[in-house]
């Protein structure tokens, strides 16, 4: 994938969860590193660009933020996006270091052992609160979850769309 191409290319960084109260605000999650930062980002859009909105964050709530967003004035409006996910372009969010990445540019990477082999796809990036897990999709559809360290993932190439994995014995 060219540097133009992953400039424009959209991520993930938030989604409504509900209304919150009767004026028109929304729950809001951010998948921010900095949950806060997610109104840096705006005008932020749904997937398709259809739709764009400003963000105003108006107080930090239970895992969220109640949230303001432009042309959202009723709570029949907020609660009609429920679950929507909100998404801005990659050349708004910041440069990240060397050793981290977007959940977004792992999806769909090969994943092969130390040897060469391939063991499958990563299909997901999931986080449960004690780390990130890769979820691999391998052949015959099934999926195994991979602990996303450095002993278990110790090489993570971008540039030539693989992942060299050290998997705990038996795993794969």
């Amino acid at each position: 994938m060219s540097d133009t191409t992953r400039e424009n290319e959209l991520v993930c960084v938030g989604a409504i969860a509900g209304a919150f109260g009767v004026r028109g605000e929304v729950r809001l999650k951010s998948f921010c590193a900095d949950p806060e930062a997610i109104a840096d980002y705006a005008p932020l859009s749904t997937e398709d660009g259809s739709r764009q909105f400003t963000v105003s964050l108006t107080r930090a709530i239970t895992n969220a933020f109640a949230a303001r967003m432009s042309g959202i004035d009723t709570k029949e409006e907020a609660d009609a996006l429920k679950g929507l996910r909100l998404y801005a372009p990659r050349n708004r969010l910041p440069a990240l270091p060397d050793d981290e990445y977007y959940h977004a540019d792992l999806i769909g990477l090969l994943v092969v052992d130390t040897g060469g082999n391939e063991l499958g796809r990563v299909k997901a990036v999931m986080d449960h609160g004690a780390g990130d897990l890769l979820e691999i999709t391998v052949p015959g559809n099934s999926s195994i979850l991979l602990p996303f360290t450095m002993e278990a993932v110790p090489t993570v190439d971008i540039e030539a769309g693989r992942i060299v994995a050290d998997p705990p014995e038996g795993l794969f």
